[in-house]
């Protein structure tokens, strides 16, 4: 599946909130950053409910967390990963 098929595909409704953290200027977070700018388009239009959250911190790891129905919530590193590869790890943590 391509990438720009992947950041069109709709989430589980199980998913209450998607929550990314990033610096906005640092080289460990470049790849959060192009996500937000090439995918969120595309993801949002795909999941209009669902809150998609951008806190931006100085010197923050770039991380994504993932919360569920009844509280669950899960998350990954980021930092350091490219574009594509924030997008699959997204992908991945909220199957």
């Amino acid at each position: 599946m391509s990438s720009s098929a992947l950041a069109r595909a709709a989430f589980p409704k199980t998913l209450k909130e998607l929550r990314l953290h990033l610096c906005q200027t640092g080289q460990g977070s470049a790849g959060a950053r192009q996500f937000i700018q090439s995918s969120y388009p595309s993801l949002k239009a795909s999941n209009p409910s669902l809150p998609i959250l951008v806190r931006e911190a100085q010197g923050t790891p770039a991380r994504v967390f993932a919360r569920f129905e009844r509280g669950v919530e899960k998350h990954a590193e980021l930092d350091g990963l490219s574009g594509d590869e924030v997008l699959k790890r997204v992908q991945e943590l909220v199957k």
